[in-house]
């Protein structure tokens, strides 16, 4: 049942008793988990309530307040940014309500942020480094899931399969994502912090500089790349590579060429744990939803190679031309979104988590290489630097599986879990935006030999 906004000021009244409310307004969320409502005191402060739809939802509230109680005093002065505080809560049976402490700065739309200039992209690459650099054992502490390189890509292959059984996931996205993820050389990272649900609403803006960061409900160690993926639906590049560049900067140490490819996937995949939330949700609508983005994604990925296929074959004839390997094309007609099933966070549909705008029709997407190239597992690092040796992490092959290949039209007893980066408020306008995964060819001699899918 959905709370109106002052349902949830009269329950954040309970949660905080000398509260003296003033004001209240709708606040942005992930309207398929939770209602929220930002509130205003006597005294012009803010405050923020959250409250869950569902067990899952509440659960992930509680793990929250495990995650910000963890941030001991020491912890946030070394960080460039301030953290919320429960500021109290209440319970209605199974589901507790959460109120949370005023923040400095405001929520900006995704294109708001590329417009602000390079200097706030650098310092959101340099918030995102600081939240990859905190200690591991915060996580390890407050007992919350921790994957290795290895067990990460097991994860997401497992994921595919689950996908697959639905039969409704094109067999171009399949092949696609399968090659993606067995290969091996893509998924070398050494496992860092990851704020697990970082978008554009979780960012609080002051002038040209983050001054707050939310929303950790989702706190574990993992891919880094999956902090990147909501940069995938800003649709400008020169907004991700400023922010990617700054982020590097912050951590030297830190050498991860494939990175930006490992977030383009995970801002794809997120479409198909929509829809197995959906299906799993028994809701229609957003099953309707996740198959026509899945539609318009199959439709320009086929597009985009196409247009790469006729680039190569022109460039063939003359001698010494260089073919590139990522295109820029129009982008298709935006898909209209409805209120009532937002889509998942970073998917390709520029939709990432929180109320994320994607482009409008016409607007130029660039084709991101993700797929490996065939690079050995020595990388060579930008700037004449001396090559890097990458952690395999273990990293086995997998041979592909007939059930991503060919899946079964069976649905009943699909019961999948709901992703972890999925949350997002709903927008009217959004688009579906193809990432192209395919890389450039590398000569027979450089091929890894393992299968390649």
């Amino acid at each position: 049942m959905k709370r109106t906004p002052m349902e949830l000021a009269a329950l954040a009244s309970a949660a905080v008793p000398a509260l003296a409310l003033t004001g209240v307004a709708g606040s942005p969320d992930d309207v398929a988990d939770f209602d929220s409502a930002l509130l205003v005191d006597d005294a012009g402060k803010q405050w923020r309530v959250r409250s869950p739809k569902h067990v899952e939802a509440s659960m992930r509230l509680e793990t929250e307040l495990l995650v910000l109680r963890a941030f001991v005093p020491a912890v946030r002065a070394e960080l460039p940014f301030a953290l919320p505080y429960v500021a109290g809560t209440v319970r209605q049976g199974e589901l507790c309500t959460f109120v949370y402490s005023h923040l400095p700065g405001t929520t900006r739309d995704i294109d708001d942020l590329a417009a602000l200039g390079s200097e706030l992209a650098a310092d959101i690459g340099r918030t995102m480094a600081a939240v990859h650099a905190l200690p591991q054992s915060l996580v390890h502490n407050a007992d919350l899931p921790s994957y290795t390189a290895n067990e990460f890509r097991q994860r997401k292959l497992n994921e595919l399969d689950q996908a697959a059984t639905t039969g409704k996931i094109p067999a171009t996205l399949l092949r696609r994502w399968e090659h993606a993820l067995e290969d091996v050389g893509l998924w070398r990272f050494s496992p860092t912090v990851v704020h697990g649900d970082l978008h554009e609403d979780n960012l609080l803006i002051s002038g040209s500089r983050v001054s707050a960061v939310s929303g950790w409900t989702d706190l574990r160690i993992g891919d880094p790349a999956d902090d990147f993926a909501w940069l995938i639906a800003a649709n400008n590049t020169g907004f991700t590579d400023a922010v990617h560049a700054a982020y590097v900067a912050a951590r030297p140490d830190a050498v991860d060429p494939h990175l930006i490819r490992r977030a383009a996937l995970s801002a794809e995949f997120a479409l198909a744990q929509w829809l197995v939330r959906g299906l799993a949700a028994q809701n229609p609508d957003m099953v309707a939803e996740a198959e026509e983005m899945l539609s318009t994604l199959e439709a320009d990925i086929l597009e985009q190679e196409a247009a790469l296929a006729a680039a190569r074959e022109s460039a063939a004839p003359l001698a010494g031309a260089a073919v590139p390997d990522t295109l820029v094309v129009s982008s298709r007609p935006p898909v209209e979104r409805q209120a009532s099933s937002p889509a998942p966070a970073g998917v390709a549909s520029s939709v990432a988590a929180g109320s994320q705008p994607g482009p409008q029709a016409g607007a130029k997407v660039s084709v991101l290489p993700i797929t490996g190239t065939g690079e050995s597992q020595e990388t060579t690092v930008s700037g004449g630097e001396a090559p890097v040796e990458q952690d395999s992490g273990d990293l086995e092959s997998t041979e592909p599986s007939p059930d991503r290949a060919a899946p079964a039209a069976e649905e009943s007893g699909i019961s999948p879990k709901a992703p972890a980066p999925a949350k997002t408020d709903s927008e009217a306008g959004t688009s579906t935006t193809a990432i192209p995964l395919a890389a450039a060819k590398a000569s027979e001699a450089d091929k890894d030999p393992s299968p390649a899918g």
